[in-house]
């Protein structure tokens, strides 16, 4: 009896010994999810609040005076007529389509901006790419009797708004070469894509 007991006993123990063998092997195996963190699943952050939709650095945005450089001045040899110049000189497109003509303002005061020349309306909005330039020509006064009579003034800049709540921005003719205006006739363009567009009113 004692020596099955015995026997018994030595075979419970191997097995148990090969059994913390096995698990043991289990988990030191070389490549195991214990050894190698790249199998590790974290959970992915929360979004910050407002990042969901975050703003495209090349979308398109309304043009505005800070991102415009602008040129004014007399066109020579044409009669009446002064030519509005805006450069995009920042880094994203914009357009005009909020406002899409020129809101000028002739002298100080609370005065009108100068009606559009309807006909002038582009088919599409003007947009302008980094670098690119828009145009709108001025037409100082009306021409034939509609222009007579009217003494007007002279000028070396007006304000230019490109949007009915926005401050004009104060631009100067170039050459500082003052020009006759009568306000209450003048009228503008709209934004035209190309000099030779504007040039033809």
């Amino acid at each position: 009896m004692p020596i099955t007991t015995t026997s018994r006993t030595v075979t419970a123990t191997a097995l148990a010994a090969a059994a913390l063998t096995l698990i043991t092997a289990c988990h030191d195996t070389p490549g195991s999810k214990a050894d190698n963190p790249l199998s590790a699943v974290s959970p992915a952050p929360a979004p910050a609040p407002g990042d969901a939709n975050p703003p495209d650095p090349g979308g398109r945005v309304a043009c505005t005076p800070e991102m415009l450089r602008f040129h004014a001045g007399a066109l020579p040899h044409r009669d009446r007529r002064m030519l509005l110049k805006v450069t995009n000189f920042s880094g994203r497109t914009c357009d005009f389509a909020a406002q899409r003509y020129p809101l000028l303002r002739i002298g100080e005061g609370r005065q009108a901006a100068l009606p559009a020349i309807r006909a002038s309306r582009p088919l599409t909005v003007v947009s302008l790419a980094p670098g690119d330039t828009a145009y709108a020509m001025i037409l100082t006064s009306a021409g034939g009797p509609a222009g007579r009579g009217h003494r007007g003034r002279r000028i070396s800049q007006f304000g230019v708004a490109l949007t009915g709540r926005a401050a004009p921005t104060q631009v100067g003719l170039d050459g500082r070469a003052p020009v006759h205006v009568d306000p209450r006739t003048a009228t503008v363009t709209y934004w035209q894509p190309s000099s030779v567009a504007a040039r033809q009113w």
